[in-house]
């Protein structure tokens, strides 16, 4: 594939901020190359041997995001380094599961199976490729499973399990916990490979819990939910909640959790800005420094993207809203 110079700068830039150490920044960096997509392939998997482990494991959120047959070498590669590389890897694994590719299917079930069944490997890491697994047959996952069950402490209990599961099927039917941290750990864990339709109507039941809580702390943590489900769309590439993402920066009265920055950053376009001015313009005192610099790191990025000017009709109603913004 051709890869415009636009494009090819942009990974290059994109693929060196997976090296910085801000975590909102490698945040924002996988997102933007989940949603440049097969563009970014070739010049991630040639990145990773040369970057440390922790870009390494932005480099195998990307691909995973991608789900590109491509690569499947450098995942395999990356079971075999253990730790948070090795757990990244493995989704990657899973996100080939069902590639149109057959060698890529049958080579990433291959590895997951065996680094699950492998005594030699880290306990996490086994757990992992078996969570990685999960949707697969019964006849390949029964084995798998037995072994897992071996490893005392190594993943949660059948009963702990159950209950991720039933909180998340009871989320998708419309019936949220009265805790969204309960809802939060069930996101983290599922949000990956559910449907983006599922992921949006999540996003709007949250928000009319979030709306109808009476205590802070309660609010917040739905918002933080809500945040972790965007972040989740974004690293897909998908657009279809863009229109609530761009309604809380307009209301927000202060700082919103990274997650939302780091999806707008990755999605967001032209009808963003306003409310990404409006954040910006909103925030005030020292502690929300760090949340204006994101905001305006966001908007930066859109602009340059939609290939902007001053001269723009929507740059010139944002200088004249908010003069402040220099914009």
């Amino acid at each position: 594939m051709t890869i415009k110079s636009s494009h090819a700068s942009e990974i290059r830039a994109l693929i060196e901020s997976l090296e910085s150490e801000n975590a909102v920044d490698r945040d924002v960096a996988v997102a933007r190359l989940a949603v440049l997509g097969e563009r970014a392939v070739d010049r991630l998997i040639a990145a990773y041997s040369r970057v440390e482990r922790e870009a390494r494991v932005g480099v195998l959120r990307a691909l995973e995001a991608i789900a590109d047959p491509r690569a499947l070498r450098v995942a395999r590669s990356g079971l075999d380094q253990g730790g948070e590389v090795a757990a990244a890897a493995t989704g990657t694994l899973r996100a080939l599961l069902d590639s149109p590719d057959e060698d890529a299917a049958a080579g990433a079930l291959d590895a997951l199976v065996g680094a699950a069944l492998d005594p030699s490997r880290e306990r996490r890491v086994r757990v992992a490729a078996f969570e990685a697994l999960r949707g697969m047959p019964a006849d390949v996952l029964e084995p798998v499973s037995a072994a897992i069950r071996q490893l005392p402490g190594a993943q949660p209990s059948e009963t702990e399990q159950t209950e991720l599961d039933a909180v998340w099927q009871d989320a998708i039917d419309g019936r949220l916990p009265d805790d969204p941290s309960i809802l939060r750990d069930a996101v983290a864990a599922r949000a990956a490979a559910a449907p983006l339709g599922t992921l949006q109507g999540l996003i709007e039941a949250c928000r009319v819990r979030e709306q109808d809580s009476p205590a802070n702390a309660v609010r917040a943590g739905w918002l933080t939910v809500r945040g972790a489900l965007h972040q989740a769309l974004a690293l897909r590439g998908s657009r279809v909640a863009l229109y609530d993402l761009r309604e809380t920066l307009e209301g927000a009265k202060g700082p919103l959790p990274t997650t939302f920055t780091t999806a707008v950053h990755a999605i967001g376009d032209e009808s963003c800005l306003e409310g990404i001015a409006a954040a910006w313009s909103a925030a005030e005192g020292d502690a929300s420094a760090a949340w204006r610099q994101q905001l305006r790191a966001a908007f930066d990025a859109i602009v340059k993207r939609e290939k902007l000017t001053k001269r723009s009709a929507v740059m010139k109603k944002i200088v004249a809203r908010w003069p402040g913004w220099g914009g």
